[in-house]
């Protein structure tokens, strides 16, 4: 981490919570470069030879430990598309902090596409958290397009936080996940878009084996021109339980659509969707102002309090 600016290091602390050089295995990518690396005994890290990316392999039984691996962009008109690949050994239990933070200034769009592929060995537990973030005053655009890929083996847990708040102009999120008997994916989205930005959620989840669940949540806030849409769609192939649920708010202008899908293919599959939209209740904002709040600081309140 040595070497990079005040920015740089601002932007580690949004999309990565780093204030300083972390514990365990870490990879820092800023501006396509590296800017620091670590391994561990349990955690390795290795670059790939035919595309940009890294192989993250994580032995069988590692418990307690954590990898680091955000992304970090501040020059206008960089593109680039990256493809880290997890290999999560058998009862390991460990937490896998991604993300990636975009300052454009200039009038170029910048654009991070990261391909990230989970492969989870039977038992093993990971909380995989991942934040965009967009700044900079510049008439360039903040692409950011995820595909994050999840194949579960018997009885593994996956808990995935996918966090986007401020700045980014454009997203696509593509999520697909596969899992065997008694694997259980848990997926919190929080998402806030504001201006004229647009961004599209979309989750494939197959419940292959007997026993295995998912919940897939996204919260939203839609403000100003912006556009969003949650497409979820749960495949029950087996004796298992599904849930997916889109919980938004709507203010000025914005646009919001919510897209369900579910598909039984087995008599034992249990699945279920909820959808809500609706704007701020007009008695929240009387409360909070008869405190002496104004509207715009209720209006924040309320919103951050429903994105916690």
């Amino acid at each position: 981490m040595q070497g990079l600016s005040d920015l740089q290091m601002q932007m580690l602390r949004e999309v990565a919570d780093l204030h300083k050089i972390p514990e365990g295995a870490y990879n820092i990518r800023s501006n396509s470069e590296s800017a620091g690396r670590r391994s561990t005994e349990n955690i390795e890290i290795i670059s790939k030879t035919d595309v940009s990316g890294l192989d993250i392999k994580i032995k069988p039984g590692t418990k307690n430990e954590s990898v680091h691996i955000p992304v970090i962009m501040t020059k206008s008109g960089l593109k680039e598309t990256v493809y880290n690949d997890f290999y999560v050994g058998e009862g390991a239990d460990v937490l896998i902090v991604a993300g990636c933070g975009i300052d454009n200034c200039g009038g170029q769009d910048s654009e991070h596409d990261g391909i990230h592929r989970f492969f989870v060995e039977k038992g093993a537990h990971v909380r995989y958290v991942e934040k965009h973030y967009g700044s900079g005053s510049g008439a360039g655009k903040r692409i950011l397009n995820p595909v994050t890929e999840v194949y579960q083996d018997e009885d593994s847990s996956v808990e995935m936080e996918m966090v986007q708040i401020k700045g980014v102009d454009d997203t696509v999120r593509k999520t697909v996940a596969t899992l065997k008997a008694g694997a259980k994916l848990v997926v919190r989205e929080r998402l806030m878009t504001h201006d004229s930005q647009n961004a599209v959620s979309t989750y494939v989840v197959e419940l292959n084996g007997n026993g295995s669940s998912a919940d897939v949540v996204s919260r939203s806030v839609a403000k100003d021109n912006s556009y969003q849409k949650f497409d979820a769609k749960i495949i029950g192939n087996a004796e298992c339980s599904g849930h997916t649920e889109c919980d938004s708010i709507i203010m000025d202008n914005g646009k919001i659509l919510a897209v369900p899908g579910l598909e039984a293919n087995n008599v034992d599959a249990s699945l279920v969707h909820e959808a809500a939209i609706g704007k701020i209740a007009g008695e929240q904002l009387v409360k909070l102002m008869t405190l002496g709040l104004t509207e715009q600081e209720a209006e924040e309140q309320i919103v951050n309090g429903f994105l916690r």
